[in-house]
């Protein structure tokens, strides 16, 4: 990545002239820095997944025609995190009016403050610098939410400091004229009151407000990014139309549609913790092999296709992050109690899931006889099965499957197993340890152990091998 020039020096209006500074509007910029990513071939938002062919390329066309945006998706697709990458295509630092609350262009200032500066001042107008970062502002709508929160109200204690009502600078200005020659994102729109709704017509189209019986005319220069759940915004009308008409693109936003993709993002967006910090506090290293990341995502791809969970609320890519890091504690607790060098989760961890799974997903009905875990171990049992059958075909197996049936074969296996006698039931099986060759587990004895409870719990599941609970372990045979 080129590194952030850096601020640049205070200054004045007439050097800023003199340098050849030129105005551009939010939307002129942003559209000019994204031309300019383009033609580099740089990635549009970096760090965004899943939606290259689909919701990117949209948004692109959205900015280059200078449309605000509304984003429509179920919670959990990263309608969040695209408004706030934007800022990405800001410029790194702008120019204002030293001073002024709406960070005025000093060449073209909007506030009465930022006028009569300039007007004073002229050419020797001081001037500050405003970090792109900062050009961003975020509110979540909610019923409370009221004009003077948006827009703005009359400033008693500028009241009180003896200016008149009638003084355009008595009053405080809400997020909307303080994010001035920025991005404004509104989120979960359907829950803003119609009330306030009306509020932002003149913002959306006019780009100027009214405050109560002040004729102030602010012509605010705005990119206004929205979200709402596609529900909410079609279906009960919350919304009103004058608005949603305001907003020139409407993107559609969905959950991956691969397992890989919501690996690439549980993986991107997992909590790391600093290798040097956790070797301080004593914890080992924890290799999460890829067919267990493969199960975790396939649980929540399971789910959002499960008549037992709601699909109306959609099923995060939060449960897919929350389950590989509840996993992945799960294996590290059992490697710090057997004091073993390294860990891996095994499918006997699987059960933890349920903790991080049932209360990030709703359910079609709940009482007695639909409990949430059981809801989520049916679907941990397919997504194993699933996983497996991926891997291997129960053709491939026979001759580890006749070991258990000819020659008796048991294996004793579980979380409170240590990682070692996996890996000698493993040495003392050549079609086990043929079958775990197949598989990305690595050589540890944790990966080695993981690999072995998957091979035997997809045979299980595939109705091969039966499956006994013993206290502190499972057994295996057939």
């Amino acid at each position: 990545m080129t590194p952030e020039p850096p601020r640049p020096a205070d200054t004045t209006l007439g050097q800023l002239r003199a340098s050849g500074y030129r105005s551009r509007t939010v939307k002129e910029e942003l559209r000019s820095n994204l031309l300019e990513r383009l033609r580099g071939g740089e990635a549009f938002l970096p760090g965004i997944l899943g939606y290259a062919d689909t919701v990117l390329p949209q948004l692109e066309n959205a900015i280059l025609a200078g449309q605000d945006v509304i984003l429509l998706g179920e919670r959990g697709q990263a309608k969040s995190r695209i408004a706030r990458s934007l800022v990405s295509l800001l410029d790194p630092w702008l120019p204002y009016v030293a001073g002024t609350e709406l960070h005025d262009d000093p060449l073209a200032p909007v506030s009465p403050l930022g006028r009569s500066i300039v007007a004073e001042a002229g050419d020797d107008t001081p001037i500050a610098w405003w970090a792109a970062a900062d050009r961003y502002s975020e509110k979540l709508s909610t019923p409370d939410i009221s004009i003077a929160d948006l827009i703005g109200e009359v400033d008693p204690v500028k009241v009180a400091e003896g200016r008149y009502l009638s003084d355009e600078l008595t009053i405080h200005y809400g997020l909307l004229p303080r994010t001035h020659r920025g991005i404004f994102s509104l989120n979960e729109l359907p829950d803003l009151a119609e009330r306030i709704q009306v509020g932002l017509l003149n913002v959306m189209e006019e780009r100027d407000v009214q405050v109560r019986g002040y004729r102030v005319r602010l012509e605010l220069d705005l990119f206004v990014i929205a979200s709402a759940n596609p529900e909410d915004y079609t279906s009960r009308g919350r919304i009103i139309t004058p608005l949603k008409d305001r907003f020139g693109a409407q993107i559609r936003t969905h959950y991956p549609d691969e397992v890989s993709t919501e690996i690439a993002i549980m993986e991107n967006e997992a909590l790391a913790f600093d290798a040097d910090s956790s070797a301080d506090d004593g914890s080992v290293p924890v290799q999460v092999p890829g067919f267990m990341k493969e199960i975790v995502a396939e649980l929540s791809q399971l789910a959002r296709r499960s008549s037992e969970v709601s699909q109306r609320s959609g099923v995060s890519v939060r449960v897919t992050i929350a389950n590989h890091e509840t996993l992945s504690a799960a294996a590290l607790k059992r490697a710090v109690r057997l004091d073993e060098p390294s860990a891996a989760p095994r499918i006997s961890d699987l059960p933890s899931v349920v903790a991080s799974t049932a209360g990030k997903i709703e359910l079609e009905t709940l009482g007695d006889e639909t409990r949430e875990d059981r809801v989520v171990e049916k679907l941990v049992a397919r997504s194993v099965v699933n996983v497996f059958n991926r891997h291997f075909a129960i053709s491939e197996l026979v001759p580890l499957l006749e070991r258990f049936e000819e020659e008796g074969l048991e294996a004793e296996v579980g979380e409170s197993v240590a990682s070692r006698a996996h890996g000698e039931l493993a040495d003392a099986v050549p079609e086990l340890a043929g079958a775990i060759a197949r598989l990305d587990a690595g050589e540890s004895p944790a990966g080695i152990a993981s690999a072995v409870e998957f091979v035997l719990e997809g045979l299980h599941l595939n109705r091969r091998l039966n499956k006994e609970r013993r206290s502190g372990g499972v057994r295996y045979a057939r």
